[in-house]
């Protein structure tokens, strides 16, 4: 995790200085996002709250994401990132909603996805999702590639 705190910190400052708060959902990054904002001191200012949605159980019991708003669409996509993005924004009421969807390896998923393969979102007063794929097979790897690749999409969104 340590390689991810001067990137946390950058968008903690950020948040901090617009008095702006954040909530995230995570699912391959399995809480590295989240574990990374909460290490910066102070970090009640600006963190409200974040859920790791690895199943549809959880995507359910901890957001409310019901079948019908699924309708159309799959998991470790752009628009599954994006309802992400703005569900855990709403539900927390927070300015801005972080969220990753992917799969870590170190194979694929069910979906097709190569290992490596994620979507991330951004969602606040204004939104941006990105796929990333890194080409890795390597779990632990993927993971902080996501994480911090989802901190430089927030630094984007919030200069």
């Amino acid at each position: 995790m340590d390689s991810l705190l001067p990137a946390s910190r950058m968008i903690a400052e950020r948040l901090k200085a617009r008095g702006e708060t954040v909530a995230v959902a995570e699912s391959s990054a399995a809480g590295l996002i989240s574990a990374a904002l909460l290490a910066v001191p102070g970090a009640s200012a600006y963190f409200l709250g974040g859920a790791v949605v690895y199943t549809k159980a959880a995507r359910g019991a901890l957001l409310g994401i019901t079948d019908a708003e699924m309708e159309g669409l799959r998991s470790s996509s752009e628009p599954y990132a994006l309802l992400l993005a703005r569900t855990v924004r709403v539900k927390l009421g927070a300015d801005w909603g972080f969220a990753e969807t992917g799969a870590a390896g170190p194979s694929g998923n069910r979906y097709g996805d190569a290992a490596g393969h994620s979507c991330l979102a951004v969602s606040g007063p204004v939104e941006r999702v990105i796929t990333l794929e890194t080409g890795m097979a390597g779990r632990e790897a993927n993971m902080r590639a996501f994480a911090s690749a989802l901190f430089h999409l927030a630094a984007e969104m919030l200069e």
